[in-house]
């Protein structure tokens, strides 16, 4: 049975760094021009031409490998390139050639994306309130703004730290205020005491809180609200209630799967958590994610919901079924310990992926290229983590019969 081993631990932890997450969209994608592939994984821009319109379909171009032995073991193997179509629902609005686009959602509040990256900002009598900057929109965030009122930028918040989502904050006023939770201006004051050169970290926040926060400017709110650690520690909810409008980064991804390992998240509990948090406690109808092609809606959390859940039955499953000790006498040898831990994974990675694709290939964008990254993460987290193995155990007892 083919691998994909652009999917896989080792190739992922290896092949993708932050520099990747926050390089312009138009710097990823390219024209497929060759047969070959020799990478883990290239993503190719096909334009299809329809007689109503012409759009563009992003496909994940992924490498394959047959191999009758563990990838961590070495041994003989074959690779050829395979092209995945994303599914319609992964499908976002044509980006211009200006490179982003801008729409109102309702009321004054408008998003701004590249196609990879997105945001919202907020028009005020005052002025205008942006949300985060992602390197890769940039400059074409203050011209999105530009597109739409001549008012000045009063305000800036930070969603969290992560510098893909708010690394090109410098290009904003010095004067305005900058509002994070406490534990990202925290860890900001922390890269600044680390750094040798300052004007790579964001501005550090003048107003921080430990819970909630509310910007009330004319007749126009923001809500900031913290639930603990989830993506990791300082990572807002922002809702904008009245355009029902909620903006959670790095959780959902409208459309796709999440991005590897559970989105990197610090804390799978709450990552998870987070899900119900975003259903039970906000009434939107529009949901912005902060990654790829589109806007979200209220079913679009719903659909990764039960995407999560599907993957902690999957999780749980493959971790009781698959046995250490049977993979250790399949191997023979026990000098190399490393050896034993990696074909375990693969083994448990490939039953928890074998019983995820079956429903969700086709449904989610980025299904087959990411899934044994999601599989790793929640594996893994049942294992070591006392809260995740409890969801585990949970949601096994409710998938097995009496």
């Amino acid at each position: 049975m083919e691998y994909k081993s652009s999917c896989r631990l080792l190739n992922i932890g290896l092949s993708i760094s932050l520099a990747a997450l926050i390089m312009p969209l138009s710097f990823i994608l390219t024209t497929l021009t060759t047969t070959s592939i020799t990478g883990p994984a290239v993503y190719a821009y096909d334009v299809m031409e329809t007689d109503k319109d012409n759009y563009g379909r992003l496909n994940f171009v992924s490498s394959t490998t047959t191999n009758a032995s563990s990838s961590f073991g070495g041994g003989n193997a074959t690779s050829n390139a395979t092209i995945t179509q994303i599914p319609d629902a992964a499908m976002g609005p044509i980006i211009p050639e200006k490179g982003y686009l801008v729409e109102e959602i309702r009321d004054n509040l408008y998003w701004v994306t590249d196609g990879s990256y997105n945001t919202m900002f907020l028009v005020t009598d005052e002025g205008v309130v942006a949300i985060d900057a992602p390197p890769s929109i940039g400059q074409n965030y203050l011209n999105a703004i530009a597109e739409v009122t001549d008012k000045p930028i009063t305000h800036v918040i930070y969603s969290h730290a992560h510098l893909d989502h708010i690394g090109a904050a410098g290009i904003f006023p010095k004067n305005a205020t900058y509002i994070a939770h406490q534990d990202t201006s925290a860890e900001l004051k922390r890269a600044m005491s680390l750094t040798q050169n300052s004007s790579t970290i964001p501005p550090i926040p003048t107003i921080s809180f430990p819970n909630n926060y509310m910007l009330q400017i004319g007749n126009q709110t923001l809500n900031l609200d913290y639930y603990g650690d989830n993506h990791m520690s300082g990572n807002l909810f922002i809702y904008a209630p009245n355009q029902k409008t909620l903006m959670l980064v790095d959780i959902v991804f409208p459309g796709w799967v999440p991005f590897v390992y559970l989105a990197i998240a610090e804390d799978v509990a709450g990552f998870i958590k987070a899900h119900d948090i975003a259903l039970n406690n906000y009434d939107f109808d529009t949901f912005v994610g902060g990654h790829l092609t589109r806007l979200g809606t209220r079913d679009d959390v719903i659909t990764q919901q039960e995407f999560v859940s599907d993957l902690e039955k999957a999780a749980g499953k493959a971790n009781n079924e698959v046995q250490f000790s049977d993979i250790a006498k399949q191997v023979g040898r026990f000098d190399n310990p490393w050896l034993l831990y990696s074909k375990y994974i693969d083994a448990v990675d490939k039953n928890c992926v074998e019983t995820m694709s079956s429903k969700w290939e086709g449904r989610l964008g980025g299904t087959q290229e990411f899934m044994s990254t999601h599989c790793f993460a929640m594996t893994e987290a049942g294992k070591v983590n006392p809260s995740v193995n409890a969801i585990l155990q949970n949601n096994t007892m409710i998938a097995s019969p009496n």
